[in-house]
Formats: C-alpha cells, structure tokens, sequence
C-alpha cells in the first residue's frame, strides 16, 4: 500500500448490484444510469455497475455506465468462470477507469455447490484470475463467504489470488456472521501473513443480519482496509448491506478516533437516498440513521430546550452536512416557478424546464388544497414526477369513491388504456380494495401485489399521503409510487404506476430478467 493510500478509505458503491438483488428492487435501464450518475457526482471512487453476464438487460446498463463514466471506476461482477469474466470485461472495457471484479465461494458450505476439492478451486482461481489480469490491469478477487472459510485456507486463496495478478483483495462477510473486533483482526491477520499483501489493497463487504455491518465495516479500516463496499440506504438481500451514508459520516464525524477519509461530498447524500428509496420502492424508516426522516428530529421537551440553547448539545452533526437544508419554509400558492425552482435547489434537486412545468403544476393542484407546503411536500412531487414519467400506456382520466359504514365500498373509475378511454364501477372491501379491482376490470392482469405501504409526508389533516406498490408477475417485479392529498388517489396511481413498468418490460424482450440465479453473490 502506497503512502497516499494509507488513510485514504476508498468508497466501493454495489446499490446497482448487490442492492439491486434484494427482492423487490429491480431498477430500469434509466434509472440504473441515473443513479450511477449521482454516484459519480457525489464521489463514489469505485461503482459496481452489475453482473454482465446475468442478462443483456444487465449488460447493456453496465457498458452503458461505463461509457458515460468519466471519473469513477466502473466495475462489473463475474463468477470464477471464463465466459463470465470474458462478458464482464466486453461491458466494462468502454469505461476510463474499468474493473473486473471475480468471485468464488471459499468456505466448506459453499465449495461444495460446484463440488470442488480444496485444490481444484484454488487452480480455478489462478486460472481465472490470471485471465482477468490478462484483460484488465485492474482486478478485484473475492472469496464468498471469507468468515467462515477456514483461516489456512483462506491465507492460501488470497495469495493464490495476489501473485495471478488481483490488485484489490476484497473480504466478505456474505452472511453477516461475524463481529467487530473478529473483522478487525481478520483483515489485520492476513496483511501480516500473505505474502504480497502490502502491495495491494484489502476491502471489507459486511452485510447486515445480525445488525453490524456498519460497525464490522469500520472494524476493518481500524484493521488495515482500505476499501467499504457498501449501498445507498444499506439496501441488499435480506437485512442488507453496510450503509454508504453510515461509514461515510462516522469516519467524517469521529476522525478523531478513526484518522481516515474518504472523498463523498457528504452534501449529496440525502437526494441519492431519496431517489434510491424512489426507485427502488423501498421506503427509508423514519429512524434510520443519517438519512431518516428523524434523524436531525427533536420532540422531547429537554431535547428542545438543549437545541435552542446550543445545537451541539443534541447533534453530533449539522443537518446540512448531509444534504438537509439548514430551515424548512414553506412556500405556498402564490409562489412561483423561480421560487419552486430555488427550492428544488437547495433541496439538491437539479430538474430539466419540462421536469420542472411538470412539476409545478402538480405544485399548484397541490397549492390550491393544502394551507402549506413543505419540503417534503415538494420532494413527493418530484417523486410522483419522475416515477409516471415516460410510463403512460394507463392513464386515470377520474375517479369517484363512495365509502362508509353502510356496506361495501364503490369505486367508479374512467382510465385510458393505451389512448382508448374505458370506465368500470366496481365494489370492495374497502375504498382501495374497490378502487384495485376496477383497474384490474379495465385492464385484466395476472400481477400479485406484494406491498402496498401508505405513510404521510407531513403533518396534519391535509397531509400528503405516499403510497408505494410492489408487484409480481411471471418473475418480473415492479414498483409504483405516488402521492397525493387523497389517500385512495394515490393508491390507485401509485397501483397504475406499477402496472405501466410491468407493461413496458412486457412489451420488451425480458432484458431485465435476471437468466442465472447469483443470490447471495458477495
């Protein structure tokens, strides 16, 4: 490891990836490209852009990035296996700074999946590689499952993977089962055993299971790593991944206990997370830290009373570190497109002309029925904005509830499917059981609806409501999101939302369906 590497943490970002794995939050071409957008903008060294060879919808998002990369190195994920790594680097070769990122499980459950001696897998991974090295000057190698490999072995891999040419040795704890002080001394183990372990670089890869993947990721720094792979709001399989905004700010605020950094502008943290949580279609829990609603929140008496006397007495960090801004005023039905536009900025929302008549138009509906409109009233807006657009083969034209204690709820809909304009009555169980079942009426459809979540935006009887919808349908997921003063209106678009994404990817040729199981990878 060079001097200039010695307290440089280096921020490997897989939401693309590893966060894209988690049920539910398969992302579109575009929004894949738009996120590796803001991850560049904000930073991120090192971007895991997909696994190549797992579709052509994969690979074409991955040579997508890395031909619009301009800073960052984009990397791809292949297996320990030829064709994999050939595919991986014909999508990431077009990038400046390209990376080939290579895997194989190395612990005893998992070398019996391919059913490999100790010693057949360890000429596998010379093999491949030596392979990769041979196509790209920069490789990372990962041994799957490396915390509950044994430690003999897992010494002879690694050096194996560093003379065959690897220049980044990444470490993971693929099922979150270890600890701090064990991820420490793990990583600080092996620099002082393999030979040639000073002359590349260690990573750590934490997930979340057992709730440490923060703090075993900041484990191995203390241990000698020099590279977190983390994800945008923690997201990944099961409890997810280390959290890219959590080690970002714990090295930032307690640099006096932990002397590394990083390059995030930490400022753009909160409109990635937002978007992340957008179009993905999970929701940020309002106690999540540093990006959660309550995060910078204050509603005890002596928590306000300390607040108003000195900030520091309750924050550890300034609000507008991460991207909040410093107050939170409203603007309200007289103002205009330069004041909703100002807005928008500070809030770290940069919009096209279109994005932004779009959107304050919606602000003006919104406007006229609401007392105030906040901040995060504006940021559901922009939400609503960007998750309908481009998606219009359904379309509500209007709809009426009627609802109550006496008997069922009705819903009348009139909705365009594909520019022809139908209309259905319907009745449910409930306003938004009805309000389903005339969409599903005017457009027949086999989706299974696997979340519908509502939460409020702001306070009050006026508040917005946002509603999310994951749907299933023949392996293919979908998201919807809308908002909306009317709870029942924002389910049915939010549901409308879900089902255009669905009929796009229809109407495709499956390039976003995963072809090959890589659960678990890394």
């Amino acid at each position: 490891m060079t001097d200039q590497t010695k307290d440089r943490v280096f921020i490997f970002d897989t939401t693309l990836r590893d966060g894209e794995q988690s049920p539910g939050a398969t992302m579109t071409h575009d929004e894949k490209l738009e996120i590796a957008e803001l991850l560049e903008d904000m930073g991120v060294d090192i971007i895991e852009a997909g696994f190549p060879i797992a579709s052509e919808g994969d690979f074409a998002a991955v040579s997508e990035i890395a031909k619009r990369s301009k800073e960052s190195v984009i990397c791809g994920l292949a297996r320990a296996q030829i064709p994999d790594i050939d595919r991986c680097w014909e999508a990431v070769k077009f990038a400046p700074r390209p990376r080939i990122h290579t895997f194989i499980g190395t612990s005893p459950l998992h070398r019996a999946i391919p059913n490999l001696t100790m010693d057949e897998m360890a000429d596998r991974i010379h093999q491949t590689v030596t392979h990769a090295r041979n196509l790209c000057d920069n490789v990372q190698w990962s041994p799957m499952d490396a915390t509950r490999t044994e430690w003999d072995y897992l010494c002879r891999v690694v050096e194996i993977a560093i003379k065959a040419g690897a220049t980044t040795i990444n470490i993971p704890d693929t099922v979150g089962y270890t600890a701090p002080r064990e991820s420490a001394d793990l990583i600080k183990r092996l620099i002082e055993t393999v030979p040639g372990a000073d002359e590349v670089i260690f990573a750590t890869h934490c997930h979340n299971d057992l709730g440490m993947a923060t703090a075993n990721a900041l484990a191995a720094v203390e241990g000698g790593a020099r590279q977190i792979e983390c994800t945008i709001n923690g997201l990944g399989e099961r409890a997810g991944n280390t959290a890219l905004e959590e080690v970002v700010m714990a090295l930032k605020t307690r640099s006096d206990i932990m002397p590394f950094f990083t390059e995030i502008d930490t400022r753009k943290i909160m409109h990635i997370s937002r978007r992340v949580s957008t179009v993905s279609g999970f929701p940020v829990q309002f106690n999540k830290a540093i990006v959660g609603k309550n995060a910078f929140a204050h509603e005890s008496g002596i928590h306000q009373d300390g607040m108003l006397k000195n900030k520091e007495t309750f924050e550890i960090m300034r609000p507008e570190d991460v991207g909040l801004a410093g107050t939170s005023l409203p603007l309200g039905k007289h103002s205009g497109r330069a004041a909703l536009r100002a807005k928008l900025k500070d809030l770290g929302v940069e919009v096209g002309d279109n994005q932004l008549k779009d959107i304050f138009v919606r602000f003006k509906d919104l406007a006229d029925r609401k007392k105030e409109v906040f901040d995060e009233d504006i940021l559901a807006l922009v939400t609503a904005a960007m998750t309908t657009e481009g998606t219009d083969h359904l379309e509500i034209v209007s709809l009426k509830v009627i609802c109550g204690t006496a008997g069922q709820a009705e819903a009348v809909l009139e909705m365009e499917v594909g520019g022809e304009e139908r209309s259905a009555d319907e009745y449910g169980d409930g306003p938004v059981d009805a309000t389903f079942k005339a969409v599903r009426k005017l457009y027949p459809n086999k989706a299974r609806l696997q979340l519908y979540q509502v939460h409020a935006v702001t306070e009050g009887t006026d508040a917005q409501a946002t509603v999310s919808v994951r749907l299933e349908e023949d392996g293919k997921i979908a998201t919807g999101q809308s908002a909306d003063t009317d709870t029942v209106v924002a389910s049915a678009r939010a549901y409308v939302n879900a089902l255009n994404r669905l009929h796009v990817r229809r109407s495709r040729t499956g390039s976003d369906v995963k072809e090959i199981s890589y659960k678990d990878v890394g």
